[in-house]
């Protein structure tokens, strides 16, 4: 069952909490991002994503179009510069993208934090797999929207499934609807319930002590 989400004001930062939810039995919808980071968060290495657009701010708090989704790998516009030495080695380059597509991880978003500074992100250094280069692409793509980090939760497939890349797919588009419902029942958390609480409250905790400072 869906919780309402609840809205917290912090003097830098803008949280949103769903609380906790299941994954659910099927999904049909998938966030495009790249393979690196799919499995970083698929391994528990990384919890949160960076995301401009596709996200509403009302009276009521945060709207995110899909708060749980497959992930859906891309290569083409991997960039080895801009990750961490510890997550080169899962680089795959691609002269373009795949024919088809393996399908391993759903997540769920537990939490929307609005960014208004870079020193924001810079406190979060050991929490992602990204260098400076993408932090500040990230930042200067179209500086009149506001950057929102999302704390996100994986879960590994119980089967991994693999889709024809279809032109519909293809695009610089974040969600991608599927043909067909993935079967994502028996699906299981890339980290047990304590050890994703503890790195949800250290992420707000950072931002809060930043706020604060």
């Amino acid at each position: 069952m869906f919780k309402r989400p609840t809205l917290l004001y912090r003097p830098l930062v803008y949280l949103l909490t769903f609380g906790d939810m299941p994954i659910g039995e099927s999904l049909d919808v998938a966030l495009k991002e790249w393979n690196v980071v799919c499995q970083a968060l698929g391994t528990g290495r990384q919890i949160i994503l960076l995301r401009k657009g596709g996200i509403h701010e009302s009276s009521s708090g945060f709207e995110l179009e899909h708060v749980r989704f497959l992930l859906f790998p891309t290569y083409l516009h991997q960039n080895l510069k801009m990750l961490k030495p510890d997550v080169q080695a899962d680089f795959e380059p691609h002269s373009s993208e795949p024919a088809r597509i393996t399908l391993s991880f759903a997540a769920e978003v537990t939490d929307i934090i609005r960014l208004k500074y870079r020193s924001q992100i810079d406190v979060l250094d050991s929490e992602h797999i990204w260098t400076s280069p993408l932090i500040d692409m990230r930042f200067n793509y179209k500086p009149e929207n506001p950057l929102y980090l999302l704390i996100v939760r994986a879960y590994r497939l119980a089967q991994h499934v693999t889709v024809d890349n279809t032109p519909e797919y293809a695009g610089c588009k974040s969600w991608v609807p599927l043909e067909t419902q993935i079967d994502v029942a028996g699906a299981t958390p890339a980290m047990d319930d304590m050890s994703f609480k503890r790195r949800q409250r250290a992420i707000a905790s950072q931002l809060d002590a930043l706020a604060e400072s």
